[in-house]
């Protein structure tokens, strides 16, 4: 063999190691997982929490040796809160990280913005945002992690049934998150008895509601549901206070971080809301399926950031758990290998329930994934209808 043949030859092997390293299955020893959080910008308080939550986990799952014998490089990148750029993001990671999964984005409306590209391109997106739109209808490559919309709506109703409410005021932030939660508690509301007299949308960059909120007033509503995330939540609490009003607060489930409860102030106290068991995991019986996760990541993420857990990291928690398991049932990292393991997870305890996927459930939690909870003394506690 001459030189310049045997050069050929020797390039050609080379190519060809090369690929397989780089390609999952083929030699690799990481596994590839993208991240898109809200680090920073208006909805830093969702991808914050997210990003240190899944750094967290990830180095201990590495500590231990990884999933089947890889480690995990995990690729955070922060969106901050723009859909265009989580769009942008997803494209790179995607394209030129060549992802396994991506985990994220912190927004509904980030996440709405790049499930076509996600389901174009066969990468597995696990959501960490609230709106139901998201898996319904299902798309095959989509998944989340919190609970749905409807069902918090639902819980929010049951409740009202059980005080015997039956006249309430909607007030909604007017991006993805409210949109999502107006439409479910509209649809809902008529199966519970309960009337929206009134429904207004407000800018969700308001600082101030009283001119939405006098009309609520106006129809001696008994009750006012608020659907968005900060700062409307301490601002329509703060506002009602200031007009006297005695309807009771209720919020959605995007209320779960006790830094809203301290902004808030004494105006919070008595809000009932829907959330996972995360916020009162201290409070629940030693058989509970949950507890042990819970108080876990709880003390864990505590300890190391020095600041209060909440819902939303679990997002990403949960999102981190499921990709884990499902690499661990297939057995491999071939994306539709695992996608196909995402389907047929059932029984994995994360932060925000009991997961249970299949080809028609793209979040695998039902309504006991919820636990009403109210805020008495400053505090997360379990909601007790008084008797």
């Amino acid at each position: 063999m001459n030189f310049k043949k045997f050069l050929t030859v020797s390039l050609s092997l080379m190519v060809s190691l090369f690929i397989g390293i780089s390609c999952g299955d083929k030699g690799g020893n990481t596994i590839k997982i993208g991240a898109l959080f809200s680090v920073t910008g208006p909805a830093s308080f969702l991808g914050a929490p997210e990003q240190k939550t899944a750094q967290m986990l990830v180095e201990e799952i590495n500590a231990k040796g990884g999933i089947n014998n890889k480690k995990i490089e995990l690729i955070v990148e922060d969106t901050a809160g723009d859909a265009n750029k989580a769009l942008s993001l997803a494209n790179k990671l995607i394209k030129e990280n060549k992802v396994l999964a991506i985990i994220g984005p912190s927004t509904s409306g980030e996440t709405l913005k790049i499930k076509e590209l996600c389901e174009k391109e066969k990468v597995i997106l696990i959501s960490c945002a609230a709106a139901e739109s998201i898996v319904n209808p299902v798309a095959k490559y989509v998944f989340k992690t919190p609970q749905k919309d409807s069902q918090a709506a639902m819980r929010i109703f049951m409740t009202m049934k059980d005080m015997g409410i039956k006249n309430v005021g909607v007030v909604s932030s007017g991006d993805g998150f409210g949109k999502g939660g107006k439409e479910q508690l509209e649809k809902l509301a008529p199966n519970y008895g309960v009337t929206i007299s009134i429904s207004e949308v407000y800018d969700a960059k308001a600082t101030d509601l009283t001119g939405v909120l006098n009309k609520l007033k106006g129809k001696n509503v008994e009750a006012v549901i608020n659907w968005s995330i900060v700062p409307a939540q301490a601002i329509v609490a703060k506002n009602m206070r200031q007009m006297n009003m005695t309807a009771l607060l209720f919020q959605s489930h995007g209320f779960g971080n006790i830094k809203y409860v301290k902004e808030t102030g004494k105006a919070g106290e008595g809000i009932i809301f829907p959330a996972g068991r995360l916020l009162i995991a201290d409070k629940l019986p030693d058989t509970n399926k949950q507890k042990a996760l819970l108080i876990k990541y709880k003390t864990d993420y505590e300890a190391k950031f020095k600041e209060d857990v909440s819902t939303f990291g679990g997002h990403a928690y949960d999102a981190i758990i499921v990709i884990v398991e499902a690499i661990k049932k297939a057995q491999s990292t071939d994306k539709d290998k695992v996608r196909d393991a995402i389907e047929g997870l059932k029984d994995v305890v994360g932060t925000g329930g009991i997961f249970n996927f299949s080809a028609a459930d793209h979040n695998g939690l039902d309504i006991d994934a919820f636990e009403m909870i109210t805020v008495k003394d400053g505090k997360f506690v379990p909601y007790e209808k008084k008797k």
